[in-house]
């Protein structure tokens, strides 16, 4: 099976090299190989590659950032997936694209469903919300595969400021009033690459007739708060650590350009029953990463 893998350097990229590569001919782009705000470099590089699947983890991420450069993130989180759906019918590939839980406002009182309405506060939720919109319009072969709070130990993430910043501070103050579904890159990649396994013997075919929706999460609910304290207790490396208190603040005592939905885990049965794919519990999950 030929996979064409974009974003390949980020941290959901960097597992799927490796998840993908068990069972597929992987081709690689990352910003530096492929422009993804140059349309015909898109699509001239998935007509030569001619994949079966096309696996976007591609994205403009800086959720802050994007309120000042909304253009730019709707061009690559939006118009251009808009282009991927559009070329991955015309070359009969599936496409699996993710997105986020910043398509909700966070002022539900469980966790959310694929078919509850979006509402986003921000730059960065409106323009993954106008890559799903483009996808819809299309009637595009694809997977859209919501997460959220995506960590990795050794990348840029929450959990790996939480580790560096309990070895330099004594006292941590976290946000404790906003909740999601803390998401393990790894698991994350796993889980795609048991979705695209399973439909190997007919690729366009199968995501084509699934195509929609999924929240792919971690298992739970989880504050920062939580995520924060969970990760200093399970840290192998704790003996490093200078931290004594770790205190709980509202969002208010840490203003930033962009809005955060308060409470937006995300219902992942849809997926466990159309694939029967499950991602494990959060602070499992958590646990396992740190030994990595």
């Amino acid at each position: 099976m030929e996979i064409v893998l974009l974003g390949s350097a980020g941290q959901v990229g960097v597992a799927l090299g490796g998840a993908l590569g068990c069972f597929a001919r992987v081709t690689a782009y990352d910003r530096s190989t492929l422009d993804l705000s140059d349309t015909d470099a898109v699509v001239g590089a998935l007509r030569a590659a001619r994949p079966a699947v096309v696996v976007n983890a591609a994205a403009f991420t800086d959720v802050d950032r994007a309120e000042s450069e909304e253009a730019m993130a709707t061009r690559i989180n939006g118009d251009i997936v808009g282009v991927l759906g559009e070329e991955c019918r015309a070359i009969r590939a599936g496409l699996v694209h993710y997105s986020t839980d910043f398509v909700f406002d966070g002022k539900t009182s469980r966790p959310y469903r694929e078919d509850d309405p979006t509402a986003p506060l921000g730059a960065y939720g409106r323009s993954k919300l106008a890559g799903e919109t483009a996808l819809a319009l299309a009637g595009a072969p694809a997977l859209v595969l919501r997460t959220a709070w995506v960590y990795s130990p050794g990348r840029r993430s929450f959990v790996a400021s939480i580790l560096r910043l309990a070895r330099e501070r004594e006292s941590l103050r976290i946000v404790a009033d906003q909740s999601g579904s803390p998401t393990f890159a790894g698991d994350l990649a796993m889980a795609t690459a048991l979705l695209i396994h399973g439909v190997r013997n007919d690729p366009f075919g199968a995501i084509d007739d699934a195509r929609g929706v999924y929240h792919m999460a971690g298992g739970g609910v989880a504050t920062r708060f939580d995520l924060a304290t969970a990760t200093i207790a399970s840290d192998p490396r704790a003996s490093e650590h200078r931290v004594k208190d770790v205190v709980p603040v509202p969002t208010s005592d840490y203003p930033l350009p962009a809005p955060r939905p308060a409470f937006a885990p995300l219902d992942c049965q849809k997926l466990q029953h159309r694939f029967g794919i499950a991602l494990p519990p959060w602070r499992a999950a958590l646990a396992r990463a740190l030994r990595q």
